[in-house]
């Protein structure tokens, strides 16, 4: 199980002294521990822990991009590595080639004729791609092929 992995790499971590991937793997197990709480769950699926990872990277990305432009290069850099140990538990990602043509198969299943039918599509390809990519691209990509 991914949370497994993640527990032993927090053990290794901190027998190595590296702080930046003890202190974001602990962020990481405080995340699965608030969803556990919330949904009343003995224990989390991979797709549960895939989904709390994939929202640490999403604000970890929005987190870099605010600091680029309040220009602290210090903060940057911490987030950046965060950002790198957190994508290493993901599913590889998908490339915009596959999504164009996962977008084209499932705007074609559903029977989407124009930008009206966005929603149905993206509800039909979400589960798809699901911690393979980012939505926002996904989004991007659909849009594009329903014009």
């Amino acid at each position: 199980m991914l949370q497994d992995k993640i527990n032993k790499d927090l053990i290794d971590a901190m027998k190595s002294g590296d702080a930046v991937k003890v202190s974001t793997l602990r962020m990481l197990n405080s995340a699965f521990k608030n969803i556990i709480i919330a949904k009343k769950l003995q224990k989390l699926e991979d797709t549960d822990v895939i989904d709390v990872i994939s929202k640490q990277v999403k604000q970890r990305a929005e987190s870099i991009d605010q600091f680029k432009k309040g220009n602290r290069q210090d903060l940057v850099d911490k987030e950046t590595k965060e950002l790198d140990i957190l994508k290493t538990y993901l599913p590889e990602q998908m490339g915009e080639e596959e999504l164009t043509k996962l977008a084209q198969d499932t705007i074609k299943e559903v029977g989407a004729t124009g930008k009206q039918d966005m929603g149905k599509v993206m509800k039909a390809i979400m589960p798809k791609a699901k911690g393979r990519c980012d939505s926002k691209l996904l989004s991007e990509i659909v849009g594009k092929c329903l014009n």
